[in-house]
């Protein structure tokens, strides 16, 4: 299974707090993204975010569409995140939602990881075409 790799920015983040009740604040985050390595181009995310009392204590889950290459192959799909954070260890996750790729990344599936290392993303991807 191939492996796509690389970085990428964070372009624009916005987050609007829709439950704030003791315990935990939850809000709707709209971003954008920009990629390279393995996969060039750019992406627009929403998310849902839990944040805990405690500063490290977090998760999302929301759906992210990819428009770019990937390996030079053209096209877009769509990616869903999971991730939560506790004491400094985080797991963030992704996988292609399938059937949701297009143009030469037709048929794509897989998953992979993000790496935030104090706000430097990186990321794999492992996939199929098919």
């Amino acid at each position: 299974m191939p492996r796509a790799g690389g970085t990428f920015t964070i372009d624009s983040w916005d987050q609007q707090p829709y439950d704030e009740a003791e315990g935990a604040t939850l809000s709707r985050v709209h971003l954008t993204k920009t990629f390279g390595g393995d996969l060039l181009g750019t992406s627009t995310t929403d998310i849902i975010t839990a944040l805990g009392q405690v500063e490290d204590s977090a998760a999302y889950a929301g759906f992210e569409r990819f428009t770019g290459t990937v390996h030079g192959r053209k096209g877009t799909f769509v990616l869903h995140h999971t991730a939560t954070s506790h004491a400094g260890e985080s797991s963030l996750s992704w996988t292609i939602l399938p059937d949701s790729g297009t143009g030469e990344l037709s048929g794509i599936r897989g998953g992979g990881q993000i790496v935030n290392d104090d706000g430097a993303h990186s990321y794999h991807l492992d996939y199929e075409l098919g």
